[in-house]
């Protein structure tokens, strides 16, 4: 007998965004009742493919095969009807609606094909919460109320509601504790048993190994695996093709003298930090002139750690202390009165004002400077402002232009600007370079490097381990809310960082 066809095969997708190849030329094949698991990098090209696979983005180039047959997923209708579902590790519920009408959103149980059957979809969601093991889940119940895991269990009962024969799983087990990750395997053998596919999307490798049966790696936009087996292939060598990137890294040296101010006392003490649900407890002290780093994949707590520390997220317990005064919890105007500023991962909606031009974002977190009697001194504000972004050769040099019209490295630099001319004395740096091209990174580099160099305390996340060895003094490596380990940045390297990332235990 002929032996069956993949269930799907992708061949030489290529998928490009202005100024960026997130694809090129990418292959994927995927059997019917088979683990598949998809690993890559932050930045890799995963949720690019999926997008893809689910019908959100459409291919510059390349073949998907369905079944057999050549498909064209003009939509995500498109792929659901051909029995493709896609659960997201962002989940795409309406919390205001049932549990019920989330499962059956679009394809409502309805009689003479117009009026909706509520207790008949709350019937049949019961079924299929039933079979994904948690029958305690009312279908009446509003989704906004559940828990994370629960609305995970939601999703994928939306999934099962139609004839599915592919399921996309994006970071499952991301918002799940341990007996709520085996139940979420027990439900992935039980649709692999029935046949269906499941592509599987993890940074934990433990996890691959336990229930993967191929495996696919992408980087920079490449598949440079394609199809190995998950539970023989040495985790060195996964890891060794998950690392290396197009992308040259140029990072100004580090002073041979100890960082200036370090051998004092800390500007920045964090005891006993914690968020319950996000990261558990966290020490580390900040001097003058010292870059410490915080590496750790998506979810494992590095931003949620920045921001609390700001204020911008109440912590469940423990202290922050500004030379040497407790901050008060939850509160950025405290933060930033004791000389804290954060540059935020996402700066065009958090950070920067897209409107204004860049004197006033510059400006707008010390515009009490500036005011007298209610009146505004335009010009001083000028004055200074411009004084603050030639220090860091923001361009075009001329505070009038629009910060909307800046390139993303030279945004960043105004909102570093802001943080300089506001005089802050430890820096919160979430992804700095995002978003920014080859050359304007090694000039934030350089800045980041001088601004530290001149006493100023910085606490970098990025996502990009050579970013954080390239730039730290100091590295903490977190693993699902847990510091698994702190070391000098020369003694590690980025094989080992990532090896404790995805398989380091908060014991190790």
């Amino acid at each position: 007998m002929a032996p069956e066809p993949p269930l799907l095969t992708m061949s030489g997708i290529t998928k490009s965004f202005p100024g960026v190849r997130a694809l090129d030329g990418v292959d994927l094949e995927v059997q019917a009742g088979e683990v598949h698991c998809l690993l890559g990098q932050n930045g890799a090209g995963k949720s690019t493919l999926i997008k893809v696979l689910a019908g959100a983005h459409q291919p510059d180039d390349g073949e998907i095969t369905w079944r057999g047959s050549p498909a064209v997923l003009k939509s995500p209708i498109t792929a659901m009807r051909l029995g493709i579902a896609t659960i997201y590790q962002e989940l795409d519920l309406v919390e205001g609606l049932s549990v019920a009408e989330n499962v059956f959103l679009g394809h409502e149980p309805t009689s003479a094909g117009f009026v909706v059957r509520t207790g008949a979809g709350r019937t049949a969601a019961a079924a299929l919460l039933r079979r994904l093991g948690h029958p305690e889940i009312d279908p009446a119940r509003p989704v906004g109320e559940l828990s994370a895991a629960q609305q995970q269990i939601v999703s994928m009962a939306r999934a099962l509601s139609h004839d599915v024969r592919l399921i996309v799983m994006d970071e499952p087990s991301a918002a799940l504790d341990p007996d709520e990750v085996a139940n979420l395997f027990r439900i992935v053998a039980s649709l692999t048993a029935d046949g269906v596919a499941v592509v599987y999307i993890s940074h934990r490798l433990e996890e691959i190994r336990r229930i993967g049966d191929r495996v696919t790696v992408l980087k920079d936009g490449r598949a440079v695996a394609v199809g190995l087996p998950a539970e023989s292939t040495p985790t060195r060598d996964i890891v060794a093709m998950m690392t290396g990137r197009n992308v040259e890294y140029v990072f100004p040296p580090r002073p041979d003298a100890v960082p200036a101010g370090s051998g004092g006392e800390p500007v920045l003490k964090v005891e006993g930090l914690t968020r319950k649900g996000e990261f558990a407890p966290v020490d580390l002290e900040l001097r003058p002139g010292e870059i410490v780093g915080l590496a750790g994949l998506v979810g494992s707590g590095r931003s949620e750690i920045l921001e609390t520390i700001y204020g911008a997220r109440r912590a469940t317990a423990g202290q922050v202390t500004v030379a040497g005064r407790p901050l008060r919890p939850g509160s950025v105007r405290a933060a930033v009165a004791a000389g804290i500023g954060l540059a935020p991962e996402e700066r065009k909606a958090q950070a920067l004002l897209m409107l204004e031009s860049v004197t006033r974002n510059v400006s707008v977190s010390s515009m009490s400077r500036f005011s007298t009697g209610g009146w505004l001194n335009r010009g001083a504000e000028r004055k200074a402002a411009r004084a603050a972004t030639r220090e860091l050769s923001l361009r075009p040099d001329n505070p009038d232009t629009p910060v909307r019209t800046l390139s993303g490295g030279n945004q960043q630099k105004a909102v570093l600007a802001r943080w300089l001319l506001r005089g802050c004395r430890v820096l919160l740096l979430d992804e700095p370079t995002r978003g920014v091209d080859v050359g304007a990174r090694a000039e934030l580099y350089a800045v980041i490097r001088r601004l530290a160099d001149e006493g100023l305390a910085v606490l970098l996340v990025s996502s990009e381990v050579p970013e954080v060895l390239g730039l730290a003094d100091r590295v903490l490596v977190l693993r699902e809310g847990h510091v698994v380990h702190t070391a000098d940045a020369r003694e590690l390297d980025e094989h080992r960082v990532l090896d404790l990332v995805m398989e380091g235990s908060p014991t190790s």
